[in-house]
């Protein structure tokens, strides 16, 4: 029997379905996609005592008669195609194929009054619905979107160029958004239910996905992707204005002479983007070990070992935290250790490996400013549960730490690196730093673009002889002030 033949006629057993993963790879589109009329209108927000009404108590769209005919006819034909027997295809392209000319033909057998924009519009669904992410795989499609955020089944959100906008998309109920998310996470060995509900795991391309579901989520399942430039390297970040030649200059000369830098700002600031890009200036003959929860960091070189954590079973039982990964990675002869993220107990154990022989080490940290971020590792430490006295603490963290930078995502959505410092020592108790490059910002202009330059302080880093020895010659002027 055929695939097209299976797919128009056989049925799965007791009417289960078993989703098939999306596709290891995208083609990113050149332009952003048009989303369709396929998809309901946003529904109006009901504004009750100065707030907005949220959850499933609002009202329903009402859709029009060719958009119901189109939702009913995308149902039918779900239930008529057979999904387990698209798991045999493995070819992406074959399948996609396939499954159009299937539709077609059904389409064709039901002689539905739509027009040929309105027929391609529902061949598309049905394939992203298989092979992809259903409504939001046009979304994940277009390359100019950074985030997607789906606030239950009616509400889509994307962040593009720094902003929110609500797209005219959305899932049909809260059941069709669940079998999207399980289906992401079944396939990176997480699982998400109602003993569960939350859970971080990761799509084919790097991408980052979150997701909480009801209990826990009181308006229905919520799912955020965190998507990330594909190959966004060193000279697009300096045409995009994040930093300047100079302090990429200065930055490759730390990699290179194996200082330890760790990377601090806010949620959606560009952390693990830049760490990406720093990564670039590694040595291409050093061992490299990456640790991260949900694997993000897309390294260039060749010799790179990926540790994952994982979360603990149905029985509460094989959780595996970041801290026990760093312990790991000391045994398996590592040249560089990356953790994608500092944010708990494992802080102790990233500083002890710095300050061990393991130098070059690279991490990230949420913080607001430098200072808070040296705060924030003398909480992580404490949370190892050790008893180090506050001085104690700060010496391990002044003695492994070498450089910090500081990137913040401004008003009008643009990324800048506000701040490049280095940690010179202990004065007392007080960990001593200097900044050595900064983002000045004079104002903002009228159409909501923040004005600013960067500047050297003037500050002639201590480090500059770690880089001379390395072999790194940086020139004088690069560090006078304005």
């Amino acid at each position: 029997m055929s695939l097209r033949e299976r797919l128009m006629g056989v049925k799965s057993n007791g009417g289960s379905r078993t989703a098939v993963p999306p596709p290891p790879t995208r083609p990113a589109a050149a332009e952003p996609v048009t989303y369709g009329e396929y998809a309901p209108p946003p529904r109006p927000k009901e504004r009750v005592s100065g707030m907005y009404t949220g959850g499933r108590g609002r009202e329903q769209p009402t859709l029009s008669a060719v958009e119901q005919l189109k939702v009913d006819l995308h149902r039918r034909l779900i239930e008529r195609l057979d999904l387990e027997a698209l798991e045999q295809v493995k070819d992406e392209a074959e399948l996609s194929r396939q499954i159009r000319a299937a539709v077609v033909e059904f389409l064709r057998a039901e002689q539905t009054p739509l027009s040929q924009n309105e027929r391609e519009e529902v061949v598309e669904q049905i394939v992203y619905e298989i092979i992809g992410l259903g409504p939001i795989e046009p979304l994940f499609r277009d390359p100019t979107i950074s985030d997607i955020l789906v606030n239950g089944a009616h509400e889509i959100y994307i962040e593009r160029y720094g902003k929110l906008i609500r797209v005219p998309a959305s899932f049909r109920n809260d059941a069709h958004l669940l079998s999207v998310i399980d289906r992401i996470v079944s396939k990176v060995g997480r699982r998400v239910d109602e003993s569960s509900p939350m859970v971080d795991a990761r799509l084919p391309d790097g991408s980052r996905v979150n997701a909480i579901i009801p209990p826990l989520a009181l308006d229905g399942p919520v799912l955020s992707i965190r998507r990330f430039e594909a190959d966004l390297a060193v000279q697009q970040l300096i045409q995009n204005g994040t930093l300047t030649e100079a302090m990429i200059r200065l930055l490759a000369g730390c990699v290179h002479a194996r200082l330890n830098i760790v990377i601090s700002g806010g949620t959606g600031s560009g952390k693990t983007t830049l760490l990406n890009a720093l990564s670039s200036f590694v040595p291409a003959d050093e061992r490299i070990i990456t640790i991260e929860d949900a694997a993000e960091l897309r390294l260039m070189q060749e010799h790179v070992v990926r540790l994952e954590t994982r979360p603990p079973n149905a029985e509460g039982r094989g959780e595996v935290i970041s801290r026990d990964l760093v312990k790991n990675a000391l045994r398996m002869r590592p040249d560089r250790i990356i953790v994608g993220e500092v944010r708990s107990a494992e802080a102790l154990d990233m500083l002890q490996a710095m300050n061990t022989g393991h130098e070059g080490s690279l991490t990230t940290i949420h913080a607001n400013t430098p200072r808070d971020a040296l705060a924030r590792l003398e909480t992580m430490i404490l949370m190892a549960g050790t008893a180090l006295p506050t001085r104690a603490m700060r010496e391990q963290i002044s003695s492994a730490v070498d450089v910090m930078i500081q990137i913040a995502r401004l008003a009008d959505g643009s990324r800048r690196v506000m701040s490049i410092t280095e940690v010179t020592g202990m004065e007392g108790d007080v960990v001593t730093t200097q900044e050595v490059y900064r983002f000045r910002r004079r104002g903002i202009t009228a159409e909501g673009q923040v004005v600013g330059q960067f500047e050297a302080t003037g500050v002639r880093p201590l480090f500059i002889e770690r880089l001379q020895v390395a072999g790194v010659e940086l020139p004088p002027q690069m560090f006078d002030g304005i």
